[in-house]
């Protein structure tokens, strides 16, 4: 069997990502379909145009490589994206659905992040000037894109701390703290 060399591995985790990409442009409509707030239904919204050029960016740099524009299936997106779709269906209290659907969007932005940040780099050591602009490019739009969803569940996330009573609480409430049980506290040296 040959040895793969560098370029071989970047063609190759570009077509895994050009899959990814791909796969979320059929997912995110169905998040932001099942999305409570409209802020976040918004985001959502929002990603999948981006989405969509993170797509034409890499058809520019297979085009830019001489290689058809073809995805390779990506086993890791296609179980994050499972996952968000069991998610989807389980039966919440109020506000509890957009929470769950915000940690798997930020799981597919945590791999994204770490599969861009590589190919990038890959770009650069292999003399692709251009691609590693285009790849940085989408790297720092899905970096913002997990602030994004960062900032939207601070919120989110006490609304469902609230539940189906409606009550929001915030966890430094006194009488809302979960006792803690008395024993010898740990020191810095253990």
């Amino acid at each position: 069997m040959a040895k793969l060399s560098l370029r071989e591995l970047y063609l190759d985790e570009l077509r895994d990502l050009y899959d990814a990409e791909n796969r979320l442009v059929k997912a995110l409509p169905k998040l932001a379909k099942e999305a409570e707030s409209q802020e976040l239904r918004a985001g959502f919204e929002e990603h999948l145009e981006q989405t969509k050029g993170h797509v034409e960016r890499l058809q520019e740099m297979f085009a830019a490589m001489g290689e058809k524009a073809s995805g390779k299936r990506c086993p890791a997106m296609a179980g994050l994206i499972q996952e968000g779709g069991e998610m989807m269906g389980e039966d919440f209290e109020t506000g509890v659905k957009d929470a769950a659907l915000i940690s798997a969007a930020q799981r597919v932005e945590h791999y994204e992040i770490a599969a861009y940040g590589y190919v990038r780099t890959w770009a650069g050591l292999l003399g692709e000037s251009e691609a590693q602009n285009l790849l940085e490019q989408t790297l720092n739009e899905e970096k913002e894109t997990d602030e994004r969803l960062t900032e939207l569940s601070e919120q989110i996330n006490i609304e469902a701390l609230g539940g189906a009573s409606g009550k929001t609480r915030m966890p430094d409430e006194e009488e809302d703290q979960v006792p803690r049980p008395r024993g010898k506290s740990r020191s810095a040296k253990a």
